[in-house]
């Protein structure tokens, strides 16, 4: 048979034809099976061999040796174009398998929205009637939305009794996640696409509060209603659910009695439970169905000993209706319908139990994009770092989130009780002795010496402070708000032989940090992270051992398109090595929104506290900066910080504790003020200078003491005055720096490039002082001119080097350092010009 064949077609899908170049036109070599066979496992090996390779395989496999080398090229290059011809083919088929259903998903709800203009236009021209009528002045006949009526106390011994009210929650579930017993509203920001988390509603004038989503996935239909009826595994703030009891329906279906348990969000309000019937059934077509409502009465489920930490909310008919997709995968239809019980909780914070949107940012869309999340983890789309299954990933951040919950609701059948305080009841200190946490597989593990954890937890109003900025900015500026010494004792805890507080050591850090990501959700609303704080040795006998602290840190909320209900830094110490049953205590932040803006908060705003700074009554907002609604946006802050004790150590521990939570407070109510969009211009500004003259006062008398000292001006327009001079000032491309006149000169100010070249901010410049930014020879240099600088009111530095804050070293070309005089004549502070610095 001869080795080439006149060709007039393609190629062939089995690679047994290839055009080489240089032969006639229409000429193609033809292998015969056993060299395709033979070259396909060669691709599997190598797709794309280099000349050397191919040199080495005509060598090494004698039944290629009668083809060219360059046929070999040709064929590797024409099998890698069908394989990607294939691929883009499949991904081409999944989009228009995925665009075909959500087109049948949207027609749907369009036939929905019309069913639902029908009857509102039927409703209308009813109440144009009525209202011609005066007999019927008080009428109320016009309501839109169907309420549910509460439930008639049936014996819960009694099957069939039940079966109706299973029944009954099955038809107005229906009602609800197809039908128009409910007025869906289109949810603000959640827009319906083959690319969106789905289509998602809230409900507009109802009993309670709810939320409806349609969605794909990629999921069998059983699948998809395995994981949403595991609840915890999915919802953060179910805290347990259990099935008391379970027993077949007459038609195939299944009733449980379930009881679950939920987080409270925050210290300030009480825990909910729920005693439901809960009914799964397959429909006619295919369809499965779970469907659930809260029983009538109170008394249902644990005895009241065990629930009276919680506040019993009510579960109107809600569910998941789940259907085959045409070509693989489900669509999903998910009803949410809550009454929460808001009138337990304070006025100011009802607005988390009273709006749908909470329920469906909670809840609803919560459950589509974790079932995204599980589908693209089982096509084997997401692939994490550290060679961490997601599976395990994900136990690590539910394990986060829950130790952080367990520590603010603080439940007494986990262990924890309320210690005395300190007459200040700013921070509340809980004790749980029972010296063992909770990990996935629900098995305490013991470490340290014995005794128990603390946790000091406080909650706080935040008034025009938009939640993602400040959450983001938690995370990137952690040594404006943390002790590292804190940090340190926390690791020491993971060790065989914890550290004692009395004892421990001074640590001594860089102040930088190496964030590691190591898993994210489907639209980055969620991150889990390593965080490595880098430390430095004290003595030579510690240069060998390490002084890094990790945290193993879950983020929330921080990402640019957020738009979430909360926004959580949650982190926990972990040893280097990071093992999968490491135990993790939970500590951190969480920012609940308390007032809904149509568009979400925006996060993308600066993180530099500096921009404050930036002033100018014309001046335009910068692109990304926050919209003037966030001077009116609220919200709530809860810390909670964890601290393993030893038993004889309590009592310090206590204290620390306390200490230390109320010193968080203080740097988050400096960095909220800072970072708030009210406290434009000079505000802020002069606000972060507390305990000295205002902004523009002290802008005067540097310039004034620079002329006066050296007798040239410091800024070309010094006669301007207030603001003006400040943003001159402000804006000087010199580094220009202001420290106290005291025995450890502590900075007070910097213009924006002196913050550039310190790299900090106003908040932790005043944590800087004098002599941590120049090296051991450059202290000996400033030091040996201080009597010249006393004497003639200012001294030129020769040329150097200085360290910033974050450890970097800086080089500048000159540098003047003078005395800056009060209106008194007596020197009020020191002030330094660094000229053409630059990182070295």
């Amino acid at each position: 048979m001869a080795a080439a064949v006149a060709m007039r077609g393609g190629s062939s899908d089995s690679g047994g034809f290839d055009k080489v170049p240089g032969m006639d036109s229409g000429k193609y070599v033809r292998y015969t099976p056993e060299q395709v066979e033979v070259l396909e496992r060669l691709y599997i090996d190598c797709p794309k061999p280099s000349s050397s390779r191919r040199q080495q395989l005509l060598r090494e496999c004698p039944i290629l040796a009668n083809i060219e080398p360059k046929q070999i090229k040709v064929w590797f290059q024409n099998r890698r174009c069908r394989d990607k011809q294939r691929k883009e083919s499949s991904r081409l088929q999944a989009v228009n398998r995925k665009l075909t259903a959500m087109n049948k998903l949207l027609m749907e709800e369009n036939e929905r929205l019309q069913k639902q203009v029908s009857q509102l236009v039927h409703e209308n021209a009813h109440m144009r009637q009525q209202l011609q009528n005066t007999s019927l002045a008080n009428d109320t006949s016009c309501e839109s939305n169907v309420t549910t009526p509460p439930n008639p106390i049936r014996d819960a011994s009694n099957p069939s009794g039940l079966l109706s009210i299973a029944e009954e929650t099955f038809t107005e579930f229906l009602s609800k996640a197809t039908g128009t017993a409910i007025d869906w509203v289109q949810m603000p920001g959640m827009k319906p696409g083959p690319d969106s988390v789905g289509i998602v509603a809230i409900s507009h004038g109802c009993r309670g509060v709810a939320a409806r989503a349609c969605g794909l996935v990629n999921l069998e239909p059983t699948k998809v209603i395995e994981i949403l009826k595991d609840r915890p595994s999915w919802f953060r703030d179910c805290r347990s659910l259990e099935v008391f009891t379970m027993f077949p329906a007459g038609n195939g279906g299944t009733i449980e009695l379930v009881y679950m348990q939920m987080y409270a969000p925050t210290t300030l309000v009480p825990a909910r439970d729920f005693w439901t019937l809960r009914y799964t059934t397959t429909m006619e077509d295919g369809s499965l169905v779970v469907c659930e409502r809260s029983l009538s009465g109170s008394g249902g489920g644990p005895n009241a000993a065990s629930a009276h930490q919680f506040v019993r909310a009510e579960m109107l008919p809600s569910g998941y209706l789940v259907r085959p997709c045409e070509g693989g995968g489900s669509i999903m239809h998910i009803v949410d319908h809550l009454d929460l019980e808001a009138r337990s909780v304070p006025e100011v914070l009802r607005p988390l139990y009273e709006s749908s949107r909470v329920v469906a940012q909670k809840m609803t869309t919560v459950a589509l994009r974790h079932l995204r999340q599980i589908a693209q983890e089982t096509s084997g789309e997401v692939v994490y770092a550290l060679g961490r299954q997601p599976a395990v990933l994900r136990t690590f951040s539910q394990r986060l989130s829950r130790g952080f919950n367990d520590a603010i609701s603080g439940f007494n059948d986990d262990g924890w009780s309320i210690m005395g305080g300190d007459g200040i009841e700013d921070v509340v200190v809980a004790c749980n002795s029972s010296k063992k946490i909770r990990n996935n597989s629900s098995v305490g593990i013991t470490f340290g010496a014995p005794g128990g954890i603390i946790c000091a937890k406080a909650s706080m109003l935040l008034q025009s402070v938009p939640p993602a900025v400040l959450v983001r900015f938690l995370r990137e500026h952690r040594s404006e708000w943390a002790d590292y010494n804190i940090d340190a004792y926390l690791a020491s805890s993971l060790k065989a032989s914890a550290c004692s507080l009395p004892g421990l050591r001074p640590m001594r850090f860089s102040g930088g940090q190496m964030i590691m990501p190591l898993a994210h959700t489907v639209e980055n609303e969620e991150i889990l992270e390593v965080v490595r704080l880098e430390g430095q040795s004290l003595t030579h006998d510690e240069a060998l051992l390490s002084r890094d602290i990790h945290l193993l840190q879950l983020c929330t909320g921080i990402d640019e398109k957020s738009v979430g209900s909360s926004f959580q830094l949650v982190f926990a110490p972990i040893d280097e090595h990071f093992p999968d049953d490491a135990p993790l205590i939970s500590s951190g932040f969480r920012v609940i929104p308390l007032d809904m803006k149509t568009d979400g908060v925006s996060s993308g705003r600066t993180l530099d506290l500096a921009s404050s700074l930036d002033v100018g009554s014309a001046a335009p907002q910068a692109s990304g900066d926050a919209s003037p609604d966030d001077c009116n946006l609220r919200s709530v802050l809860t810390i909670a910080f964890q601290f393993p004790y030893e038993m004889h150590l309590q009592d310090s521990v206590a204290t620390i504790a306390r200490q230390y939570v109320r010193s968080v407070v203080s740097a988050v109510q400096r960095v909220s003020m800072a970072i708030s969009p009210s406290q434009s211009g000079l505000n802020a500004g002069q606000r972060m200078l507390s305990g000295f003259p205002e902004a523009g006062t002290l802008a005067r008398l540097v310039c004034q003491s620079y002329h006066y000292h050296l007798g040239v001006e410091l800024l070309s327009q010094s006669d301007e005055a207030g603001e003006a001079l400040l943003k001159m000032l402000w804006h000087h491309p010199d580094a220009i720096l202001c420290c106290s006149f005291k025995e450890k000169p502590m900075f007070t100010f910097a213009n924006k490039a002196g913050l550039d070249m310190l790299e900090t901010s106003l908040v932790a410049l005043q944590d800087l002082t004098l002599d941590k930014i120049f090296d051991e020879s450059g202290r000996k240099a400033l030091f040996s001119d201080i009597s010249k600088l006393m004497e003639q009111g200012y001294v030129y530095l020769p040329p150097g080097v200085c360290m910033s804050g974050m450890g970097r070293h800086v080089s500048f070309d000159q540098a003047v350092a003078w005395k800056v005089l009060g209106e008194d004549s007596n020197v009020h502070c020191l002030a330094f010009c660094f000229v053409n610095w630059s990182f070295v």
